[in-house]
């Protein structure tokens, strides 16, 4: 079995415990990114409807969201399965879902004002 379809199978069995479809976030798509945050727990995630080259996902760390146009920047989603392996098996969760990842805590809910965008 691949890399990548270990990730896909992965993926997929997060989709089945929280009961919802799979839809995936090729490495090659777009994924924003809050540089200026790594290294911040937790490690947050949403994701929009992916349009165009993009996933859907925009991801940051520590407990501050910024509405900055600049708060995100747009990485390769490839380097997310390469450099955080903690949420790789998240990334298939579809538009509309959102996680928190900590030491020793992962949460996961669907927020559906994401698919207002």
């Amino acid at each position: 079995m691949t890399s990548q379809e270990r990730i896909m199978q992965l993926q997929k069995a997060v989709c089945t415990r929280y009961a919802t479809d799979y839809v995936a976030a090729p490495g090659n798509t777009k994924t924003g990114f809050a540089l200026s945050t790594l290294g911040l727990s937790p490690m947050n995630g949403l994701r929009h409807p992916p349009i165009g080259e993009t996933s859907g996902w925009y991801i940051w760390c520590g407990g501050i969201f910024s509405d900055a146009p600049d708060f995100f920047v747009p990485l390769h989603t490839y380097h997310l399965y390469d450099d955080h392996p903690q949420i790789v098996d998240l990334l298939g969760l579809p538009p509309g879902y959102r996680f928190l990842v900590a030491e020793g805590i992962l949460d996961v809910w669907y927020d559906a004002s994401l698919l207002n965008v």
